[in-house]
């Protein structure tokens, strides 16, 4: 049984979730913004020593038709620094519709929009799993 921490990465917020290899499920955690435009790398190195997870997913924010965004190349950038910083595989997914889905799922309006990020990063990280089995 592995623990993972999906991320839903964007400039300004980092959705933040945490799942089960052997569930193939994730649980939304947080939604960290981020310090002087950098990602708040004390809380989330705090989410990794609490949860040792044994891999990190990144969402690679894509378009409808599958091209990579603006913010692909910063979430890549943040999938390395991930790696670099942790030591730990770090594996991006296409997170195509996720905020979409989170919103769904919510069914109602969201309390805050930090809530849909997290609850983003868990479909994310559920969608990694899904396709490992």
């Amino acid at each position: 049984m592995a623990t993972l921490l999906g991320f839903d990465y964007g400039t300004a917020k980092i959705g933040i979730a945490v799942g089960q290899s052997i569930t193939g499920t994730a649980t939304p955690l947080i939604t960290l913004r981020s310090v002087h435009q950098h990602p708040d790398w004390k809380r989330i190195g705090g989410l990794i020593a609490t949860w040792q997870p044994t891999d990190l997913v990144v969402g690679l924010p894509c378009d409808i038709d599958g091209n990579e965004t603006e913010v692909s190349g910063p979430a890549k950038r943040f999938a390395r620094q991930l790696e670099g910083r942790y030591h730990l595989p770090v594996h991006m997914i296409d997170e195509r519709l996720t905020s979409m889905e989170a919103r769904q799922l919510l069914q109602r309006r969201p309390k805050n929009l930090d809530e849909l990020d997290a609850i983003a990063a868990s479909l994310i990280l559920e969608t990694w799993l899904s396709e490992q089995l």
